[in-house]
C-alpha cells in the first residue's frame, strides 16, 4: 500500500530539522522543496537524506550539471557550476531537489554520491562529460556520450555551436582524422513571418 504523500510545507520542515545547519537553505516554491548545500557538506547531507527516518530518500531519480554563467546578464551573481539531484522516497511517498554549487569555476569539483546511490554512476559521468564537473571519489569517471578524443564540454554556455574539431576520413592515411573546424561560426536568427491579420480572429 502506497503511503500518503506528505504536504510540501511539512516536508520542508522535516528536511530542515533533519539537516540542521548543514544546509544553506531549504525553500518551497511551486509545491516543490529544494535544499541548497555547500560542496563541503554535500556528501554528509546526502547520507542523512538517505538514512534519516523521516526522510528515507532511497532512490536517486536524476542528477545533472548546470551552467549558470549567463545569469550575470540578468543581474544574478554567484558560482558558475552546480549539480542538481532529484530524490524520491518510495517508503514515504515524497520527493526532494538538492542543489550543490561547485566552489571553483575554473575546476568544478563535488563529491561523488555513487557510494550512496549506485544510479549516480552514469549521471555523474554524463555531467563530467558535458559540463566538465569532476566527481571526487567516483571510481570510473570518464566520458560517456562524446568520443574519447573530444575536446571541451559541449553543454557549457561558452562552448561554440560548431565545436572545436571535426573528423573526416583521410583516404591517404586510410583512417579517420581530427582537424580544426572548417565551418565558420555564425548565429542563426529565426525568421518570423506574420500573415496579415494573423491572430485577429474571424472576419
Amino acid at each position: 500500500m502506497t503511503a500518503i504523500a506528505i504536504h510540501p510545507e511539512k516536508l520542508r520542515d522535516v528536511v530542515t530539522a533533519a539537516l540542521g545547519d548543514k544546509v544553506r537553505s531549504v525553500t518551497l516554491a511551486y509545491g516543490e522543496v529544494t535544499v541548497e548545500v555547500s560542496a563541503g557538506q554535500y556528501l554528509d547531507v546526502m547520507q542523512i537524506l538517505r538514512n534519516a527516518p523521516d526522510c528515507q530518500f532511497e532512490m536517486l531519480l536524476d542528477l545533472c550539471g548546470v551552467d549558470y554563467s549567463t545569469y550575470a546578464e540578468v543581474g544574478k551573481d554567484g558560482p558558475r557550476f552546480a549539480v542538481v539531484s532529484h530524490l524520491m522516497s518510495l517508503t514515504l511517498n515524497q520527493r526532494l531537489r538538492v542543489r550543490v554549487y561547485c566552489a571553483d569555476d575554473d575546476f568544478p569539483v563535488v563529491a561523488s554520491i555513487n557510494p550512496i546511490w549506485s544510479s549516480a554512476n552514469w549521471f555523474e559521468r554524463e555531467a563530467f562529460d558535458l559540463f566538465g564537473i569532476v566527481f571526487e571519489g567516483h571510481e570510473d569517471l570518464r566520458r560517456i556520450l562524446t568520443d574519447y578524443g573530444f575536446i571541451g564540454h559541449p553543454f557549457r554556455k561558452d562552448f561554440p555551436l560548431s565545436g572545436h574539431v571535426e573528423m573526416r576520413y583521410d583516404a591517404e592515411q586510410q583512417r579517420v582524422v581530427y582537424q580544426p573546424v572548417t565551418i565558420e561560426p555564425r548565429e542563426i536568427t529565426p525568421r518570423i513571418i506574420r500573415e496579415e491579420n494573423y491572430g485577429g480572429g474571424l472576419h
